[in-house]
């Protein structure tokens, strides 16, 4: 995991916190107007703690007249942020870690069958691609997920994130990632630098390799708090029960 010791002030990161998931929700920049109601001040103070954290390289904007998205790096600083806080927290099991193991249990006799009912559970749940090895097989769920999200409609993006599935199971096995939670951001894919997409995967034990992978492909755009809480779970409830 890349980590960055960043100069910036409390109201600055938490102005690059809002951005993050308002562009996660609405796949819009967000514009200086919004901020300035949520953290009620003046637009100009807005727009000043903006040009800093683009200074910082925590955000562009993509055209002139439009408002701020995050870079990979402002994406890289919320996850570290993210991955310190639950670090310190007992892990929550709500609604959505319940379903996946009620998925799961009805499979338990069947590890390869357990192991897709995991994938299909947090395709539904992340609206991302889901994937997980089974054995020498690499099991890939909700494809459609991702060629629907708008940074996938087309182009170069859409070229460089198929490279990218093209190569995960040889990639899989030969960087074979050994953190419990993985977390590859934009650039920091192995292949497909340029695709603008995240890739989370959990490395668990099964009865196949006691390096097995479940995870999920999608947009940098993404709820990592969300996505990572899911993925995490999924690879810890079937290394319990296979």
């Amino acid at each position: 995991m890349m980590c960055y010791h960043i100069p910036m002030t409390e109201r600055q990161a938490a102005i690059l916190v809002a951005i993050i998931e308002q562009y996660a929700e609405v796949a819009v920049p967000v514009g200086s107007v919004t901020l300035a109601k949520l953290f009620g001040v003046s637009s100009a103070t807005i727009r000043s703690e903006m040009a800093r954290l683009e200074e910082l390289d925590m955000i562009h904007q993509p055209h002139t007249s439009a408002g701020r998205v995050p870079t990979d790096k402002g994406y890289r600083f919320y996850v570290n942020r993210l991955t310190e806080t639950e670090h310190n927290e007992v892990p929550r099991i709500d609604r959505s870690a319940r379903a996946i193991e009620a998925r799961v249990q009805t499979h338990v006799d069947r590890a390869d069958r357990a192991i897709r009912s995991a994938v299909d559970s947090l395709v539904e749940l992340t609206y991302n691609m889901g994937l997980a090895t089974i054995g020498d097989e690499l099991y890939l769920s909700g494809m459609s997920n991702l060629f629907s999200h708008p940074e996938f409609a087309g182009g170069v993006h859409a070229q460089e994130v198929a490279r990218l599935i093209d190569n995960l199971e040889p990639w899989l096995r030969e960087a074979a990632p050994h953190q419990p939670l993985n977390v590859y951001i934009g650039s920091e894919n192995p292949i497909g630098k340029s695709s603008g997409a995240c890739l989370i995967i959990s490395r668990f034990r099964s009865p196949y390799s006691n390096a097995s992978y479940i995870g999920v492909l999608g947009p940098t755009r993404q709820d990592y708090a969300k996505t990572m809480r899911l993925v995490r779970h999924a690879g810890t409830m079937l290394e319990e029960v296979l």
